[in-house]
């Protein structure tokens, strides 16, 4: 089972919204069988074993084993992943595009570049994934808290330049079998929990 997998394909990002489906997927991180699985979640094996099928068709779980019961078999199964992200790209034409909202200080535009992010990096680790390899990557998660307007901005100008001045001392355009690499620094607000 993988930690992480990546739905590009809108059929089974579909299939995975659904409610029911979706419960299944987390039941799931543990092998188990329709059986086992309608006494958990309320349901007819049938239809269980039914939205398992749909499941399984769009690589969503995986066979695990089959045990005779009788005259039967039973077929036991697991998620393919721990978690699953729905990357943008199951979205097609209408997927956000950083090109297309050029306000870089507009919310829009910072939720494009998130869901480039999430192709990108998506597609990159299934290629490794197929290639039985490990994706390089980094990333930078904190939370800073700012006395003022005036101190966001001049973090942001700070951290602009900072940043900048990285990449030029380490870009080198003409390096032999060098690999380009994305760099995309974000601030926004942490998200607080609402009160009612």
């Amino acid at each position: 089972m993988q930690e992480l997998s990546v739905i590009e394909d809108p059929a089974a990002a579909g299939v995975s919204l659904d409610p029911m489906r979706a419960r299944l997927l987390a039941e799931l991180a543990e092998p188990g069988s329709a059986s086992s699985l309608a006494a958990k979640v309320g349901l007819p094996r049938q239809k269980i074993n039914y939205h398992l099928r749909t499941l399984e068709q769009h690589g969503l779980v995986e066979l695990v084993e089959e045990r005779r019961r009788g005259n039967m078999t039973e077929r036991v199964m697991r998620a393919t992943a721990a978690s699953y992200v729905i990357s943008p790209a199951a979205l097609g034409a209408v997927a956000p595009d950083p090109s297309r909202a050029p306000d870089r200080l507009s919310a829009r535009w910072l939720i494009a570049v998130a869901a480039r992010t999430v192709r990108e990096v998506g597609e990159l680790l299934a290629r490794a994934t197929k290639a039985g390899r490990r994706l390089a990557t980094f990333a930078i998660d904190g939370e800073v808290r700012f006395a003022s307007a005036a101190d966001r901005a001049a973090f942001a100008e700070e951290l602009a330049s900072a940043v900048t001045a990285l990449v030029a001392k380490y870009h080198d355009e003409a390096a032999p079998g060098g690999r380009p690499h994305r760099v995309a620094v974000t601030v926004h607000p942490t998200l607080w929990e609402e009160k009612p």
